[in-house]
């Protein structure tokens, strides 16, 4: 098994493929990847929902990148592409996916905001971990889990390497694993093709993101 074919492999179990469906609002975890601004403000200007959500302060890639949090340059975005500011709420503190969730759910009820149903946007290749940290962490909440339409050979671009991509594919397959007994995220099941491949791309030294 090639490096590449072991984390196609990976890529796809990491995809959710989950039907767009009609929602309250559409909540986009930040990062320093910008394509996920861009899709946000395509779905809202197709119709998906009324509400979009901008979550992320800076984390390790973004901190000093653009002198504002994440939030407020993917709401930039946003409205670049001609999403009206009055349709944008912004939460400026979070660092992790744990507390998207809880500063988001902290805003929503600030502002007396009670949705039934929420988009997730995210990158492809977490998407199944926030799937199942959403699941953990927000019960009761009816929620799809998407991401920009990007293959697995198209997704890298500047700054970000197949190396870095396949190094994060490691780790985040490794928290899928260990995390639920943590009580972090939801069990779910791994194929013995895909861990195969997680072995693999180990072997081949893609360690950076591992939990030592």
């Amino acid at each position: 098994m090639t490096i590449d074919e072991a984390a196609k492999i990976v890529w796809d179990y990491m995809l959710m493929n989950q039907e767009l469906e009609k929602a309250d609002a559409i909540l986009v975890l930040g990062s320093s990847d910008l394509r996920k601004a861009e899709y946000a403000a395509q779905l809202y200007h197709e119709g998906w929902a009324s509400l979009l959500i901008f979550s992320g302060g800076e984390g390790r890639t973004t901190a000093g990148l653009w002198g504002m949090s994440e939030a407020e340059k993917f709401a930039s975005i946003a409205i670049e592409k001609g999403v009206p500011p009055e349709a944008i709420l912004l939460e400026k503190k979070s660092t992790n996916t744990g507390e998207n969730i809880r500063f988001t759910k902290e805003l929503l009820e600030e502002q007396g905001i009670h949705p039934k149903k929420i988009i997730v946007v995210q990158k492809p290749y977490m998407e199944r971990r926030t799937y199942a940290t959403f699941m953990k962490q927000w019960p009761g909440m009816d929620f799809i889990v998407t991401s920009p339409k990007i293959s697995f050979e198209d997704y890298p671009q500047e700054g970000r390497s197949m190396e870095h991509i396949i190094n994060m594919m490691v780790g985040d397959l490794q928290r899928i694993k260990e995390y639920p007994a943590l009580g972090f995220q939801i069990e779910q099941e791994i194929p013995g093709s895909v861990w195969d491949a997680y072995e693999q791309l180990v072997l081949q030294g893609f360690t950076e993101q591992l939990i030592k």
